[in-house]
């Protein structure tokens, strides 16, 4: 877990939609959520809380750099 500093926990506070953050290495997009929303979102996909998915068989579908 990443602890943010004061001046980006200010900048989430003042965000209106998800807020978007960029690895500066890979230049990769990321939507931060809250957590209940994304618990909420696991638990309509099927998987339930924190899990994603129910099918293991679609784990594949989850890039996975080496």
């Amino acid at each position: 877990m990443i602890e943010l500093t004061e001046e980006q926990a200010q900048a989430l506070e003042q965000q209106q939609v998800p807020l978007q953050l960029i690895n500066p290495h890979t230049r990769e997009v990321f939507v931060l959520i809250r957590k209940n929303v994304y618990d909420l979102t696991c638990s309509i996909v099927g998987g339930g809380k924190g899990k994603p998915w129910d099918d293991e068989a679609d784990n594949d579908l989850i890039r996975k750099d080496a």
